[in-house]
């Protein structure tokens, strides 16, 4: 028996108000959230987040719904009064990532200095991002993909080392937090391998993402010290596969790499 859809308070945000009006303009026309899906250049799953105010979109989807729905222009026009030319916290360089996550089935993830975004605390970000509200709100809505029901959430292999529950990133009481959160974390569609600390292993030039699509297609993100880069050739990928290969090898197993999250919390992160 399908979930009712969340119910929504439009008082308690921007992203609520915004969310409700699609729906009620989908409803009213009658169409299915996959039915609209078909028209428009956006996936179930998106507008369904947009929905339940768990995602920012750009005012081209706006104008995409009101062609469709026939409203009038009243969802781009929404969308210029509630959001107007504000930033969603999503630099311009990343703002095509969230897209292919959102569409993605697996996700092969190395990250060596900070616990990786889709898997990070609210409080944990707020400080990586200086308390930027918009960025931090951007990038607990990324997180949603994880928990959805329909699609399935992708697959996340995600290799770190043992450093990264080291550094400390607000205080004792949010790194326990977070690495409870990462541990916890830990499921069927998602694993988490510590490299211990000392073990020689190739990943040293910097963290990446590797993207699997349903159709094969696989992209990748590259961060640098200015920026992070796309790129989806042959040679590019079957690179950075290797190297993340290479790297996984030298990683504890997934329960073990739990018990040691654990006890790194507690032992170094209790106050």
């Amino acid at each position: 028996m399908p979930q009712p859809p969340k119910r929504l308070t439009p008082s308690n945000s921007a992203l609520d108000l915004f969310g409700s009006e699609v729906r009620r303009y989908r409803v009213l026309a009658n169409y299915s959230i996959k039915q609209l899906a078909a028209k428009i250049p956006y996936s179930p799953s998106f507008i369904g987040a947009v929905e339940r105010a768990e995602s920012h979109c750009e005012r081209s989807f706006a104008e995409h719904c009101d062609a469709v729905l026939d409203t009038k222009q009243a969802l781009a026009h929404l969308h210029d009064g509630l959001f107007g030319n504000k930033k969603d916290g999503i630099p311009e360089w990343f703002r095509k990532w969230p897209g292919v996550e959102e569409e993605s089935s697996t996700l092969k993830v190395y990250e060596p200095q900070v616990v990786y975004g889709l898997l990070q605390t609210e409080e944990y970000a707020s400080t990586l991002l200086f308390g930027n509200r918009e960025s931090v709100e951007a990038r607990m809505a990324r997180q949603a993909i994880l928990t959805r029901t329909g699609p399935n959430p992708p697959r996340l292999v995600y290799v770190l080392p043992e450093v990264v529950l080291w550094y400390d990133v607000g205080g004792p009481s949010v790194m326990q937090a977070q690495l409870k959160h990462l541990a916890d974390s830990i499921g069927d569609r998602l694993s988490v391998q510590v490299i211990p600390n000392g073990v020689p292993h190739p990943g040293n030039e910097g963290a990446f993402v590797v993207a699997t699509l349903p159709d094969g297609k696989e992209v990748a993100l590259v961060e640098t010290a200015a920026r992070g880069i796309m790129m989806d050739s042959r040679e590019d990928i079957s690179r950075l596969k290797d190297t993340f290969d290479a790297i996984g090898t030298q990683a504890l197993p997934t329960r073990m790499s739990a018990d040691l999250i654990n006890h790194t919390a507690e032992e170094k992160w209790t106050t």
